[in-house]
């Protein structure tokens, strides 16, 4: 993608002002993930330097969830401010189009949209997990790993590993390894499933070995009560909430989700809200042109910057809502994570229009 002198400024007009912004916008969260976190500090072995440390490992998801309000303050912040020095103008007067303009932004838009959904894809999800097992391993008092190989916790003289947690306190693939006093393996099993009901759990599809000095001894059986003081919502909150989930996996727990006969629209409308953001952060960007090229000499950096906040918070909570309202009302997940951008795409389409 080979970029003129002047697109060469644009774009670095845009990402030095984007990336302050960022820096700013993703500040302020961490801020408020901090006081929020800060409730939870003398419960367990929390203290405040662990709130701090899970407010600060929540900065990638924020950098990638805000990115394109981000996107569009950066853009009027910058574009606003070589229309007040006359640049813009200048310009367009050297015969630089409106065109031109608006492909120099969206060329930037798309090199910045490209790191930021790989940042999203492969930092934030890692970043998530680490914050949860520490927060988890400091509350509940008890040691926790998430790995490749699933979800590691100790109950007791029991070892549990789970290959795979879904919504509504469903486990997949179980093993539990019990020891005695003098730590040697006694029983290993095996389930297909649990599921919580009322203040116990229920295991399915259920291989044991019982391992004694005699030999090893196995048996099968189709259900068994499991008592475990292993708790639901500490699952629910290793459960990484599905808009944090790589594309990847989403696919993988939708085809799992709907292979079980259960409803996967929590994950397929987080799947088409993040494929949609790439779109969503280039719409903003579009959109900033107009506005940034309307009475540029007269408005001032706070304005912009208010204006482009109003826009932004606009967007966000259209685009939240319509996540709920897709699915309370079972509506079309690719549609609905399309409705915000396209809204937003003909508002900037018709203030094209007025601007010519």
């Amino acid at each position: 993608m080979m970029l003129s002198l002047l697109e060469r400024y644009i774009a670095s007009t845009l990402l030095k002002a984007t990336a302050i912004t960022v820096l700013v916008l993703v500040a302020l969260l961490i801020f408020f993930g901090l006081m929020e976190e800060a409730e939870d500090v003398g419960r367990g072995n929390y203290r405040l330097v662990d709130a701090f440390l899970v407010a600060m490992l929540a900065a990638p998801r924020y950098v990638f969830e805000g990115f394109p309000i981000a996107a569009l303050l950066g853009s009027l912040i910058g574009l606003g401010a070589m229309g007040a020095n006359g640049e813009l103008v200048a310009m367009r007067g050297a015969g630089f189009s409106l065109r031109q303009l608006v492909l120099a932004v969206l060329k930037t838009g798309a090199l910045m949209t490209l790191v930021v959904f790989l940042f999203g894809e492969f930092v934030a999800p890692l970043s998530e997990r680490w914050a949860e097992q520490w927060r988890l391993e400091r509350l509940e008092k008890r040691p926790t790993l998430k790995s490749r190989y699933g979800f590691w916790t100790r109950d007791g003289n029991a070892f549990i590993n789970i290959r795979g947690i879904l919504p509504r306190a469903q486990l997949r693939d179980i093993y539990i390894y019990e020891f005695d006093d003098q730590r040697r393996l006694t029983l290993a099993t095996h389930a297909a499933r649990a599921e919580h009901q009322n203040d116990h759990w229920v295991i399915y599809d259920i291989t044991q070995s019982r391992i004694s000095e005699s030999g090893v001894t196995q048996r099968r059986l189709g259900q068994a009560r499991w008592d475990s003081l292993l708790d639901p919502d500490l699952l629910s909150a290793v459960l990484i909430r599905p808009s944090l989930l790589p594309v990847n996996e989403l696919y993988r727990y939708i085809r799992v989700m709907r292979a079980n006969n259960q409803s996967a629209l929590d994950y397929e409308v987080a799947f088409w809200s993040k494929l949609a953001t790439p779109v969503a952060t280039l719409v903003m960007l579009f959109l900033s042109v107009p506005f940034a090229m309307t009475h540029n000499r007269f408005t001032g950096t706070g304005q912009r910057m208010f204006l482009g906040a109003i826009l932004g918070m606009a967007f966000y909570t259209l685009n939240r809502g319509m996540s709920y309202v897709a699915v309370v009302y079972e509506l079309n997940p690719l549609l609905s994570a399309l409705i915000p951008a396209m809204i937003f795409l003909t508002a900037g389409l018709y203030l094209f229009r007025r601007l010519r």
